[in-house]
């Protein structure tokens, strides 16, 4: 057994998570087709490609997608597909940041956990662009050098090896009086 005076402690540099944010948004862009639109057949976004760069207590995701509409035009008599390519940059704030980092080790990462997505496209009042509604979520973490203090058994691992448990004693009455009403229906 231990006593508190027993115990060595070490301060360690690891890489470790050292921020973590999320962010949902919704933007809107604008495309302009060659021809004015009668009505739209449909919207939808593809190509999108991203980096993340670490900019103070934020990280910056500088992306770009393509907008694809399908669009009736000349009184619903033709279709044709405008395309646009879209540029964005996307602040994600660190809602976990570890002030103990060391910031010339830091690394950041992105994911798109909802990919940018069409929700709705409308056409503008003068007739001529069409309004495009966007979703997107973006999780972000920042990987970094930081201190950890640690225990240290100042006489190795190695009189662990030869410790014996027994599960065997486990007093089993101690779940006899548990509600299973309570267990959470996902577990079954």
């Amino acid at each position: 057994m231990s006593l508190d005076k027993d115990l060595q402690c070490r301060e360690i540099y690891t890489k470790a998570v050292c921020g973590k944010g999320r962010k949902f948004s919704q933007v809107t862009n604008t495309v302009t087709p060659p021809h004015a639109p009668t009505s739209i057949l449909g919207a939808w976004i593809i190509n999108n490609q991203y980096d993340a760069v670490k900019s103070g207590d934020h990280v910056e995701i500088v992306g770009t997608y393509d907008i694809n509409i399908w669009y009736s035009y000349d009184k619903n008599t033709k279709t044709d597909v405008a395309k646009e390519t879209i540029s964005y940059v996307e602040s994600v704030e660190l809602s976990y940041l570890d002030k103990k980092h060391r910031p010339s080790t830091s690394e950041v990462s992105a994911v798109a956990t909802q990919e940018p997505n069409c929700v709705e496209a409308n056409i503008s009042h003068n007739g001529n662009t069409v309004i495009i509604r966007v979703e997107r979520e973006f999780k972000v973490e920042m990987i970094a050098e930081t201190k950890v203090c640690v225990v240290v058994c100042p006489n190795g691992c190695d009189h662990y090896d030869d410790k014996d448990v027994d599960f065997e004693q486990a007093d089993e009455g101690d779940y006899e009086d548990l509600d299973t009403d309570l267990f959470d229906e996902e577990l079954s």
